[in-house]
């Protein structure tokens, strides 16, 4: 018994020394810092993302003083666990995770090296936090791609006021999808407008879907989403020759198969990471305590080309994409 209560006691004093470790600065004596970078997929969101983080941490750190090892996992899970573990066998000072599997797998690889998320649209859900709070209190904080889901559908009633049925398109596998996917549904349903989900588990799904969709919808909204980010050609080929406007969550679908979209700036969002890593290694900022940041502004953006090629004419203070 009383070896028990000393094993429980030593337990108790490890996990205590563990939970300190989250919230304290990595020591890195001679001031010079390696940071891996985690990134899901290639993708203009995500690469943007990528690049402001570095940006901002080589404006606050000095070129000099940060080595980056940027790894693609090129969508693929096993691939994202794989990375996550290197980089914590080579004990990194602090690790970037560019999208929502790439924050899983880091999470679950580390819960000692700072893990900065960017990219991710809720936390909450990414890391199954029921009692959300604006932190993690765990050795997770970063920054949100989250636009404003209530100001996307009245764009899609602003540009579409006829529509009837709107079609909501996801990738089943993002659980950060089907949140923003009930919050989008939410709002449709306010304005009395009919809704059906079409969902693919993989990208070699996606065209099927997309070509039932389009026989049954008026127009089809898809969130952020990384499967359907990295498939858009592949819906435009569909949705364009049938007629039916895509109205997207973020700027890099919709310049794949979209009008319209209410976009943030996903190198806003990296810098912003960039910047909280700085407060981490730097000047001991407690990451378990870092709130998520969101992006600072949000912007009307159309697709000049799919909208002069389905005959719609975005009103004012829209700007084209590219522009």
């Amino acid at each position: 018994m009383k070896m028990k209560k000393t094993l429980s006691l030593l337990l108790a004093a490890a996990m205590t020394v563990s939970l300190a470790a989250c919230g304290s600065a990595p020591t890195a004596g001679d001031g010079k810092y390696t940071v891996g970078i985690l990134q899901q997929l290639e993708h203009p969101a995500l690469d943007s993302a990528t690049q402001g983080f570095q940006d901002a941490l080589k404006k606050l750190l000095g070129e000099e003083n940060v080595t980056f090892d940027l790894q693609n996992a090129q969508n693929e899970q096993a691939n994202c666990a794989t990375i996550a573990n290197t980089f914590v066998s080579n004990k990194y000072d602090l690790i970037l995770a560019n999208a929502t599997t790439a924050l899983q797998s880091c999470a679950a690889a580390t819960s000692s090296i700072p893990i900065l998320g960017t990219s991710i649209t809720d936390y909450g859900s990414a890391l199954e936090i029921s009692d959300w709070t604006g932190a993690t209190g765990r050795n997770i904080s970063g920054t949100s791609d989250l636009a404003p889901l209530d100001e996307q559908e009245k764009m899609l009633v602003e540009l579409f006021p006829d529509a009837k049925t709107v079609g909501i398109l996801y990738c089943s596998a993002e659980p950060n999808s089907k949140f923003q996917a009930t919050k989008f549904e939410e709002y449709l349903t306010a304005d009395g407008i009919a809704y059906k989900e079409y969902t693919a588990a993989d990208s070699n799904e996606i065209a099927a879907v997309v070509q039932s969709a389009v026989s049954e919808v008026d127009v089809i909204y898809i969130p952020t989403d990384n499967t359907m980010a990295g498939s858009t050609e592949v819906i435009a080929n569909i949705v364009v020759p049938a007629g039916i406007p895509v109205i997207a969550g973020e700027e890099g679908i919709c310049s794949g198969c979209g009008v319209a979209t209410l976009s943030i700036s996903y190198y806003d969002i990296g810098y912003k990471a960039g910047e909280m890593a700085y407060e981490i290694l730097v000047n001991g900022a407690d990451i378990t305590k870092m709130e998520i940041e969101y992006a600072p502004q949000v912007t009307k953006k159309y697709n000049a080309d799919i909208c002069s090629q389905l005959s719609i004419t975005p009103p004012e203070g829209y700007t084209a994409i590219g522009e």
